[in-house]
């Protein structure tokens, strides 16, 4: 872990969070600069830098699983909600943790930016 990732820290309990849902591998917790009305982060426990670093499939799988979770427990996997992983600096990635973000609660547009 290194000691100044954000997410890490928040993983460790070191900086508070509200967290929504939780596995052995990964915590869901709400974005402070929410984008949606539904703004859950969803990051592995353990630290992978970006998903470039993410060689275990199945840990993807259950990350995503986890978000769709996390969409039907907040109430809009029925109207609809977005998955996003920004990837490095041109993706719009700023903390360099893997985390899934998990939008909706309003209509979406698209392209994002």
């Amino acid at each position: 872990m290194p000691e100044t990732c954000l997410f890490c820290r928040i993983v460790q309990g070191e900086i508070p969070a509200t967290v929504v849902a939780s596995t052995d591998e990964a915590i869901a917790i709400r974005d402070i600069d929410a984008k949606a009305p539904v703004h859950v982060l969803v990051l592995p426990k353990q630290h992978l830098r970006s998903l470039n670093d993410a060689t275990d499939a199945g840990l993807v799988g259950r990350l995503m699983a986890l978000a769709v979770d996390v969409a039907r427990n907040e109430g809009i996997a029925d109207s609809g909600y977005r998955l996003v992983i920004n990837t490095n600096e041109h993706g719009g990635q700023t903390v360099h943790h893997l985390h899934v973000h998990v939008l909706g609660g309003r209509p979406l547009r698209w392209p994002p930016g």
